[in-house]
């Protein structure tokens, strides 16, 4: 059986004398697709900070490949995509290409030359993401959806095993989001990488995640897609702390 990808048991994290994570305990499938969801202050942010080393928890182990995480050696196991569309400064100076570049760094060093094989890894990566024609294109030329697939080339180009997008699709319309999803999926199925997505649009999300966490201070679902579609609401409010809704995406 394949280890998972991320093993967190008994996670406690306080923040100022004040509770942010109490009793955290879930694994992360190796090969999954895991959506995480919750209201906002319930914690997911932290969660993906103590993830990436971070933070550290006041209580508990967090296992990342099998290894305690402060000994894991390879960073670019792990690939990190924020919400930059929503903040990114468009008269920034770079070209898709040398953004992307920039994902060697761990790797290559600063102000190294790339070698003919670190380009053909850039441009792959690019390519991944369908945006292999805008490769030498201003970044602040392109719309938010696709700067969001740029940073996700960016977090490729190393070839994690696991990336984790925290709220990636924050400001990007609905089209684009589709769009967003269906490269995720692709990710996913044909390039065979576990996702770790930070989301409040469970709608779209249930179409493609393989597992689904609700957390809110302590986990209070983690399961299948079917199995949180078949939430009703009184469950949903009781998770979330406050009355929630639930709108159905017809598409």
């Amino acid at each position: 059986m394949t280890e998972p990808v991320v093993s967190m048991k008994n996670i406690n994290y306080s923040y100022e004398n004040k509770s942010v994570l109490e009793n955290i305990n879930f694994e992360v499938p190796h090969g999954s697709f895991m959506g995480l969801v919750g209201p906002n202050g319930g914690g997911k942010t932290t969660l993906i900070k103590l993830i990436l080393g971070l933070l550290k928890p006041d209580q508990g182990s967090i296992h990342i490949f099998n290894e305690p995480i402060k000994k894991l050696k390879d960073q670019n196991k792990i690939g990190f995509v924020s919400q930059k569309a929503n903040t990114f400064n468009k008269g920034f100076p770079a070209t898709v290409f040398e953004v992307v570049s920039s994902g060697l760094t761990s790797k290559i060093g600063y102000l190294k030359f790339l070698k003919r094989t670190d380009k053909a890894k850039i441009l792959e990566a690019i390519n991944q993401v369908g945006m292999l024609e805008y490769a030498h294109e201003n970044i602040g030329n392109l719309s938010g959806g696709q700067q969001q697939r740029i940073f996700i080339a960016r977090a490729l180009v190393s070839d994690p095993e696991l990336i984790i997008l925290d709220e990636p699709t924050v400001g990007v319309d609905y089209e684009n989001v589709k769009r967003f999803y269906e490269l995720l999926n692709h990710l996913h199925e044909v390039h065979h990488k576990t996702l770790l997505l930070v989301t409040h649009d469970t709608g779209t999300m249930t179409e493609y995640a393989t597992d689904i966490v609700c957390l809110n201070k302590t986990l209070h679902f983690h399961g299948n897609p079917e199995e949180y579609t078949s939430l009703t609401e009184k469950d949903l409010s009781q998770f979330y702390g406050h009355p929630v809704n639930i709108v159905t995406h017809n598409h």
